[in-house]
């Protein structure tokens, strides 16, 4: 797609918007989403300027966002936002949160823009252009041996489903901490994602995959040189099961653990 720098260029003034917001005010009340699952004020009020910014400069594309569900566009581009994605760790004061903004067309990621305001980190990328952060091209790692690698795990659930969902997740840990360096959990997969791209983790491996949550993580990840696929080991796109993000070097060894932990 020929558009895409401005449209990337776009989505970063869509995100500076965003983190100017959730920086001039406190996190606000508490709604709950469900079992252990809230939004604050603030993820709404991120989500409602974010929308109203892009619907004035972009309003043939449609918009997904977390907290008010979909607007309708008139073409198959989408734009696909968490306005803070680990608002657990945002209402609790742990800056580990982020905001995190996809461009989508159909099912494949397209744009995907990430920023960290607590870490000073902004993560961009475009098909095809490469990623960076804050404005340096990054990689993915070379590590190539797993007793070497930095894992992320991804949330436990905690829906009424949560029993069932977890299976696989303990089952996987169970796997991995004899082979691997350490596991870590964030609780923000678009962190998980771009601590991969940049080379910081090795693997990030999340058996669930919300537009929201992995849009702009996937594309960045992948840009970045990362394998994103899905439990199978196709490729990732929207209509993936789960969401994970490899160092090239370890992925024959670990895709093999995470499809026996699936079957567990």
């Amino acid at each position: 797609m020929s558009d895409l720098p401005r449209l990337l260029e776009i989505a970063e003034g869509a995100v500076a918007v965003a983190a100017d917001l959730v920086e001039s005010r406190e996190p606000g009340a508490l709604h709950s989403k469900g079992d252990r699952d809230m939004a604050s004020d603030t993820d709404i009020a991120v989500e409602q300027a974010v929308r109203e910014h892009l619907a004035k400069v972009t309003p043939e594309i449609a918009f997904l966002g977390e907290e008010e569900g979909a607007f309708p566009g008139e073409g198959e581009l989408s734009w696909v936002l968490d306005p803070i994605d680990g608002t657990v760790n945002y209402v609790h004061g742990v800056p580990l949160w982020g905001i995190s903004l996809g461009l989508v067309s159909g099912k494949r990621q397209l744009v995907g823009v990430l920023d960290f305001p607590m870490l000073g980190t902004r993560y961009l990328a475009a098909d095809g252009l490469g990623a960076s952060r804050n404005g340096e091209p990054i990689k993915a790692s070379r590590t190539t041996v797993l007793s070497e690698a930095l894992v992320m795990a991804g949330d436990f659930a905690v829906d009424e489903q949560a029993v069932e969902k977890n299976r696989p997740r303990f089952a996987l840990i169970d796997l991995l901490v004899p082979r691997v360096q350490r596991i870590r959990m964030l609780g923000t997969a678009a962190l998980h994602m771009a601590l991969v791209a940049d080379g910081s983790l090795d693997a990030a491996i999340m058996f669930s995959n919300k537009p929201w949550d992995t849009s702009a993580g996937a594309v960045i990840a992948r840009e970045a040189g990362a394998i994103v696929v899905d439990v199978d080991g196709s490729p990732h796109d929207l209509t993936s099961g789960a969401t994970i993000a490899l160092s090239p070097g370890i992925a024959d060894e670990i895709l093999p653990l995470i499809q026996q932990a699936v079957r567990t």
